[in-house]
């Protein structure tokens, strides 16, 4: 990952991100007849602009800083601090001279402009992709130093419960919502006998301290070709072959294998594998999987010494049962907006718990580094990766925009609101000096958590 990625990625994501919400606010403010006098896409600190034009009685640009962005209404207090209105009557086109609901519906008009967006792009991957399963007959794999090790889950272990509730597929035991939980145990199946664990309170930093979930279902070492002219083919192992050992230690898994067979490169290695008999059109009368290969399948042992690279030459046999069912539009709408609220509440959940203290708010909290990095590692992934980030980036914008914090939307919900039941505007003065101590608190936590980034990579 080089650095022109990252901040290019990084880059994408804010500008998609800061335009959906701040164009809430703007659709909204012209709704009802406010002037809008600038649409910033980064801010245009110290002048510094990348380009304006003005269009009508707006000033549209982008700012020099892409750590944001935002619409100034006029008549309004906001992170401008613009004070050229003070003294002066309120303006019909001006945000102060309209009713209380409509500037309620202003304010919460970039917060419901994320939510929407999240739900659009749950709503088109699973129109376009359906909903993934994957059987809980895959047994799980567990990566070493995990949290799920230290809960005592064991490669090979089949789940069955999440919090009492029997689990149907992985992407179901998983659920991320299970992580923010005030409580979380797995019923487990080893070796024919029932077991449940606890999660630690603090999983979720735990998970993501480790940079990894830590879980997965077992992916069975079955190769799937054979390269010409590599050491594989060389020793006579065999497309469809089941690796069932090295050097006499059992594995189970492909990133096993391939671990192994990495850190042994020029040094002969001794391959146990199986293989399904051949009939005698030379194909497999069986159906390829590690069970029947298990079951069945003949036994061979052979030496093969890697190159110099660490590899034979040998690639994956996807064997893991997992099914993809298409969804209608109306299912997919259904699907989509369950998702989003899901991740909404467990967005909510998560912040609850940084804030009572059961999860670590410097392994919790990501600042604009954590995210560039977070969005150049799921661009690598993929399309769809990138915009499953996006949702739940776009999601904990709206909700940390909701606190009740002046120069967030929320603590200016807030003001409004009560100025609508006290029936008078709070003073001027008042609002500016609130508004200015709330700049004070985000710039300060911004630097802290910038330098948290720096300091937990």
């Amino acid at each position: 990952m080089d650095v022109l990625s990252t901040t290019f990625f990084f880059i994408i994501a804010i500008f998609i991100l800061v335009t959906t919400h701040e164009l809430g606010h703007f659709l909204t403010a012209k709704l009802f007849g406010m002037r809008v006098d600038k649409f910033y896409i980064g801010f245009d600190f110290f002048d510094l602009k990348l380009w304006k034009k003005t269009i009508g009685e707006t000033e549209y640009g982008l700012g020099l800083f892409p750590l944001g962005g935002y619409v100034k209404i006029a008549g309004m207090v906001d992170e401008s601090l613009d004070t050229n209105f003070q003294g002066e009557e309120a303006q019909p086109w001006e945000f102060r001279a309209k009713p209380v609901w409509q500037r309620l519906i202003v304010l919460a008009g970039g917060v419901g402009m994320n939510i929407i967006l999240a739900a659009a792009i749950f709503i088109g991957i699973t129109l376009a992709l359906g909903e993934s399963r994957t059987s809980l007959n895959n047994p799980a794999f567990v990566e070493k130093g995990s949290i799920f090790e230290t809960m005592g889950i064991k490669t090979g272990d089949f789940l069955q419960l999440a919090n009492g509730k029997r689990v149907e597929s992985w992407e179901e035991a998983l659920d991320p919502a299970l992580f923010t939980a005030r409580s979380l145990h797995y019923t487990l199946l080893r070796e024919g006998k029932s077991i449940t664990v606890d999660a630690p309170s603090n999983i979720l930093s735990s998970i993501n301290d480790k940079k990894s979930l830590g879980i997965r279902p077992i992916v069975p070492p079955v190769i799937d070709e054979v390269l010409k002219k590599m050491p594989a083919s060389y020793a006579g192992i065999e497309s469809g072959a089941l690796i069932t050992a090295i050097n006499g230690k059992t594995v189970t898994d492909w990133t096993e294998v391939v671990g192994i067979i990495s850190a042994n490169a020029s040094k002969p290695i001794i391959l146990t594998w199986q293989h399904l008999k051949k009939s005698k059109t030379g194909q497999n009368d069986q159906k390829i999987t590690a069970g029947a290969i298990r079951a069945a399948g003949q036994t061979f042992v052979t030496t093969v010494v890697p190159n110099s690279s660490g590899k034979i030459g040998i690639s994956l046999k996807q064997t893991i049962v997992s099914e993809r069912r298409k969804l209608s539009l109306p299912e997919s709408i259904m699907s989509g907006v369950s998702q989003t609220w899901k991740m909404s509440t467990m967005t909510v959940q998560g912040f609850a718990k940084i804030f009572t203290g059961q999860e670590d708010f410097r392994k919790s909290v990501g600042g604009p580094i954590k995210i560039a990095k977070i969005a150049s590692q799921s661009a690598e992934q993929g399309p769809v990766s990138f915009l499953y980030f996006l949702s739940m980036l776009s999601i904990s914008l709206a909700i940390i925009n909701m606190l009740p914090v002046p120069a967030l939307d929320g603590g200016q919900f807030l003001l409004n609101a009560v100025e609508g039941v006290i029936r008078r505007e709070i003073p001027f003065e008042l609002k500016m000096r609130i508004q200015q101590v709330g700049m004070t608190l985000l710039l300060g936590l911004f630097a802290y958590i910038l330098v948290n980034d720096l300091l937990n990579p």
